[in-house]
């Protein structure tokens, strides 16, 4: 896993959900996407998990992978591999301290996430971003089995390219938003919602809620699912949500009187048509491609 690399970032991002790859190619302004591509996944090809297989349907997936990363215009094999929030847990850790030496300090965030896994954390890759706060450090860790990154990390290898970084989606879609004021990032998929807050330029909550409506949730469910985490970050910083950016459904605009109800905040899509290249096709859905843009943009 990689929050964050000491190499150049691919130009390259390439993420499999549930049901479908989609891929992106970073525009020379650095701004959006001069090119991206998807295609479709048989139900049941990848079933996002923590602890079990997710690859379900390997060579079908490989196919997708090789197929939409082959139709952007790209010389290099370098990709970003965004892959699905089920398969990683993201959690907000808080310490007084935090050794400077990141291999000491890698264990130290380990020992405190030993309780809260359903899994061996010996058998995990942890990666992790320490933000400053005003009673220490709170990091933000993600962590996953290693064999799930490694067949994550297979699938591109096996279609001929190089996954130099991993990220959960939601946090390659977070790449996308502006956090410089209290700002609520909504992201839908297939199996989960995941909301996020943002403030200062930092991640001051992080939930991956399990959805059994998929993409066809509606907004006044999403509004309900949402209300509790508002509900949370109000009390706790005593600040009110300000803006409000929504991903993975297709009709923004039904969410949008539910959550301005609870928060009177501005709703926005999260990717906009001018983050996507001239020659995305039409099968393409904007809606879908948050961690995509956002991992490219950040």
């Amino acid at each position: 896993m990689s929050l964050l690399s000491k190499n150049p970032k691919p130009r390259l991002a390439c993420e499999i959900a549930a049901d479908r790859v989609l891929a992106g190619k970073l525009g020379e302004a650095g701004q959006g996407l001069d090119a991206c591509a998807a295609r479709e996944l048989a139900p049941g090809s990848v079933v996002p998990d923590l602890v079990e297989t997710n690859l379900r349907q390997r060579s079908a997936v490989v196919s997708a992978v090789q197929e939409t990363l082959g139709n952007l215009p790209a010389r290099s094999h370098d990709v970003i591999a965004v892959v699905p929030d089920a398969a990683v847990r993201v959690v907000l850790v808080e310490f007084d301290t935090l050794p400077a030496d990141a291999e000491e300090a890698t264990g130290v965030v380990r020992f405190r996430l030993k309780k809260s896994l359903p899994f061996d954390v010996e058998k995990t890759r942890v990666s992790y971003h320490a933000q400053k706060s005003n009673d220490g450090v709170r990091v933000v860790a993600a962590v996953a089995l290693e064999s799930v990154v490694e067949d994550y990390e297979a699938v591109f290898h096996d279609a001929g390219f190089n996954p130099g970084v991993v990220l959960p989606s939601m946090l390659a879609a977070l790449g996308a938003a502006p956090g410089k004021r209290p700002t609520l990032v909504v992201k839908v998929d297939a199996r989960t919602t995941s909301i996020a807050i943002l403030n200062d330029d930092q991640l001051q909550l992080f939930r991956t809620l399990e959805n059994t409506r998929g993409v066809t949730i509606t907004g006044e469910q999403l509004a309900e699912e949402v209300y509790p985490s508002i509900v949370f970050f109000q009390d706790t910083y005593h600040l009110n949500i300000e803006r409000i950016f929504v991903a993975g459904i297709a009709d923004c605009a039904s969410a949008t009187p539910a959550l301005r109800a609870q928060t009177g905040a501005e709703v926005h899509e999260l990717v906009s048509s001018s983050q996507l290249g001239a020659s995305t096709s039409g099968s393409v859905p904007r809606w879908r491609m948050a961690g995509v843009v956002g991992a490219l943009i950040s």
